[in-house]
């Protein structure tokens, strides 16, 4: 099936499930590897923040309701519904940007730079994905031996160098199983959540977004820094809107409300059920969350989803570049860059 012929429209059911599970592994790769770090990180020693209950709640109830009004509501029900003649991501928007700011000309430059800023944004993601993406799965070496954590950086590097070796020479023949391990891969995070909700259900208070409002407003300024860590819950929502000239609306949807919703749900809520039975856990309440006897194998599978996330990042940053370059606001390798009549117009949607 050539998924970048793919259109979103009129799909049966064989199609939608394919391309829904190809969608899978090459859209969601690098949000579905934020519960790595994420809760983690808003309780880390920088913040000085004290894992009680209060805290935790608000915690949680900021991360579900991040992906509610981020990922679920801006993104996958508004932001989708704005293409460039079937193409999504910045680039894109900047061109439908482009077209309505026309008539005014004094308009186009800050839509011009608002839409180069974007895409910098994009490219930093792009950056620091596989590096803490891979860094956070092998960490959980720590937590089975500490003997081994001296093993965890000289992994990561190995990781990721192999990472940057196979990408250079493409992703096709690996590409085809991406869907399959990623659906594990979040089948995993939502087992071990729900395995965590039933031990401690009072967790489920979290889904009253009051516990985030409240946390906000009895920490202040500190909020704002810890909201710098909540935010790492949707990195990676941005690629549900450049990939769906890849794969089309539909698919991505369905894979979502369908798999990865639930499942980041389910495991944000079951670590930090884990934070309110044992404060002790929050230095790697991901790993902690999973048995002992599965903690080697879910090590593996957490370093297949970091790879799979930093391929997707890096695949998309290829692809804006390609989008740039078409756009006129990148020069080719050899060619000096300019905005010619051919850059321009492709910065407009067919009318």
């Amino acid at each position: 099936m050539d998924l970048g012929s793919a259109k979103p429209a009129e799909f049966d059911a064989r199609r939608l499930a394919a391309l829904s599970l190809a969608a899978i592994g090459v859209v969601y790769g690098d949000i579905g590897t934020s519960p790595l770090y994420t809760l983690k990180e808003c309780f880390s020693g920088a913040h000085g923040l004290p894992v009680n209950q209060a805290n935790v709640l608000g915690i949680a109830s900021l991360i579900f309701w991040a992906l509610i009004i981020v990922v679920t509501v801006k993104y996958v029900l508004f932001v989708m519904r704005a293409d460039n003649r079937g193409e999504g991501g910045i680039l894109a928007l900047l061109a439908l940007a482009m077209n309505a700011s026309h008539a005014d000309k004094r308009r186009m430059g800050p839509v011009m730079v608002l839409g180069l800023f974007g895409a910098a944004l994009f490219f930093g993601d792009s950056i620091i994905t596989p590096a803490i993406s891979v860094l956070s799965a092998i960490e959980g070496l720590e937590v089975a031996s500490p003997q081994l954590e001296r093993y965890v950086e000289p992994l990561t590097l190995a990781v990721v160098t192999v990472l940057f070796v196979v990408q250079s020479r493409g992703t096709t023949r690996i590409g085809a199983v991406f869907g399959p391990v990623m659906v594990l891969w979040f089948g995993a995070l939502a087992v071990f959540g729900v395995l965590e909700i039933v031990a401690e259900p009072a967790i489920l208070a979290a889904l009253n977004p009051l516990h985030g409002m409240i946390f906000v407003i009895d920490h202040g300024w500190h909020a704002f820094l810890v909201l710098g860590s909540v935010v790492l819950a949707v990195t990676g929502a941005e690629a549900l809107y450049a990939d769906m000239g890849h794969f089309g609306k539909r698919p991505i949807q369905c894979a979502w409300f369908a798999v990865v919703l639930p499942a980041l749900a389910l495991n944000y809520f079951g670590q930090a059920a884990l934070l309110l039975d044992d404060p002790g856990a929050v230095r790697n309440p991901f790993y902690l969350l999973v048995p002992d006897v599965l903690l080697y194998p879910m090590i593996g599978l957490a370093t297949c989803a970091a790879v799979i996330a930093s391929q997707a990042v890096i695949s998309g940053a290829f692809s804006l570049s390609r989008q740039a370059v078409q756009a006129g606001l990148l020069a080719p390798p050899g060619d000096p860059p300019h905005l010619g009549r051919r850059g321009r117009a492709d910065l407009h949607p067919a009318r």
